[in-house]
């Protein structure tokens, strides 16, 4: 199984923990985006089935691939028909913003209950090590990997949600421009992140972020429990 090791992003032994993430992640992602548009008026993702838990209905097959192999991917974009909303464009934004906060609440949540099972000495009653590894792994995994997709998908070049935010908030007279020259940002989009040496200067910031941020809430939850 070394070849796979190669080309995987995360370690081979990390791969269950990593699809578990994903799994809860872009499920909760684009339920989040599913439900606000249904709430707001647009019944399209509810009448494709989307307003639902389920993970088999959101998830990209390549999208997860691409995303285990190069450190980025996706999951089925949600439809929304922005035109069935009563302020079309204030409740875009909300739609759009659905999917990031809803991954930044589940890294947030994540870290104040690893916080939570080591303050309260649960971690420390786990004498099974590989259990107790299992456990510390998947916490790493789970909280930083939402708080990338958090900072990921607000990039504004589309398809991600950032894009979307920003036509919204865009002045109407720009608006079609920025659609003029959608095609190209989608190219562009995918040029610097595939690109190795652009990486570092696109995925690797947002990981760093993502662990700086992670270490920020873990700190301040550690605070409020006063350790």
């Amino acid at each position: 199984m070394d070849w796979l090791d190669r080309i995987l992003r995360v370690p081979l032994d990390q791969l269950p923990f990593y699809l578990i993430t994903l799994v809860i992640a872009f499920t909760i992602h684009e339920f989040s985006h599913a439900y606000f548009a249904n709430k707001f008026g647009d019944p399209t993702a509810k009448l494709l089935g989307r307003v639902t838990l389920n993970p088999a209905v959101h998830f990209d097959l390549f999208g997860i691939i691409l995303l285990l192999i190069a450190g980025f991917g996706w999951a089925r974009p949600v439809p929304v028909n922005r035109d069935n909303f009563s302020k079309p464009r204030l409740m875009g934004v909300v739609v759009s913003a659905a999917g990031p906060l809803s991954n930044l609440l589940l890294g947030v949540l994540g870290t104040l209950v690893y916080v939570m099972l080591a303050q309260f000495g649960v971690l420390d009653a786990i004498t099974n090590e590989k259990l107790f590894q299992a456990v510390l792994i998947f916490f790493n995994l789970f909280t930083i990997m939402n708080f990338f997709l958090f900072f990921f998908n607000l990039i504004p070049l589309p398809p991600l949600d950032g894009y979307r935010i920003l036509e919204d908030i865009v002045p109407r007279r720009m608006l079609g421009k920025l659609q003029q020259y959608e095609q190209w940002s989608v190219l562009i989009f995918l040029v610097i992140l595939i690109v190795p040496e652009l990486q570092r200067y696109t995925i690797t910031p947002l990981y760093n972020a993502a662990e700086t941020i992670y270490i920020q809430f873990a700190h301040l939850f550690l605070a409020m429990f006063g350790a």
